[in-house]
């Protein structure tokens, strides 16, 4: 389980607000996230990854603790064994797709997984090409293959399915579900996008000005939630 309890300091859609949630995420999950813009989604999954630190609180994965402001702990984003897709795909430019994978694998790793991720993202024939030469849907499959390349636990996923086509939301959502199934991730999911998330998401909260809104299970994962 993933456990959270957090306060964060953030500029909202009304100015400056607390990101304040007590939330449990459970393993194995695919948790989705909405709410309008500046509700503090992105801020909730950097906060998980390690990449900015809460002003008060503790975020706990598989009784091991990531981050205590009380106790000092913090543990380093690349220690966390999260796999991030940022909503800009934030891919190098001058690399190909798959030096991009390349750049993303563990020192000593088996680098087999690299052609399993592009066979499986239907990449493979773009393996040269720069990013730029690349559609906004191939794009975001190779940062979903660059994110699963360090075989993470933790997927997060910001706006995946933003600036696509129906057919091409659909496509990648199935997709995003069947690497959620196979390599058994808990993958936090955020998205304006509710008639998608619906189909894929266990639990949805809504956020709304820091601060859980609504809850909606989907599937019960444990007798807790």
């Amino acid at each position: 389980m993933l456990a959270l309890d957090v306060e964060k300091k953030m500029n909202g859609a009304l100015g400056k607000m607390i990101l304040k949630l007590n939330l449990q995420i459970p393993t194995g999950s695919l948790f989705a996230i909405t709410g309008e813009s500046g509700a503090g989604k992105t801020t909730l999954l950097k906060l998980i990854a390690g990449l900015i630190r809460p002003e008060k609180g503790k975020i706990i994965f598989e009784e091991k603790c990531w981050e205590d402001r009380e106790r000092k702990i913090h543990i380093q984003a690349r220690d966390r064994n999260i796999g991030f897709v940022f909503q800009d795909y934030a891919l190098f430019p001058t690399m190909t797709v798959i030096e991009n994978l390349q750049f993303a694998l563990p020192i000593g790793a088996d680098a087999v997984i690299i052609q399993q991720l592009l066979d499986e993202t239907g990449m493979s024939s773009f393996a040269n090409e720069n990013p730029g030469r690349l559609s906004g849907g191939q794009q975001q499959r190779v940062a979903l293959a660059r994110a699963l390349v360090r075989k993470p636990k933790i997927l997060l996923l910001d706006e995946p399915l933003s600036a696509l086509g129906k057919d091409m939301r659909r496509n990648l959502g199935e997709l995003i579900l069947k690497f959620h199934t196979k390599y058994q991730l808990t993958t936090i999911l955020v998205s304006h996008d509710e008639e998608e998330i619906e189909k894929l998401a266990d639990v949805i909260i809504k956020l709304d000005a820091g601060k859980i809104h609504s809850t909606e299970i989907r599937k019960q994962l444990f007798a807790g939630l």
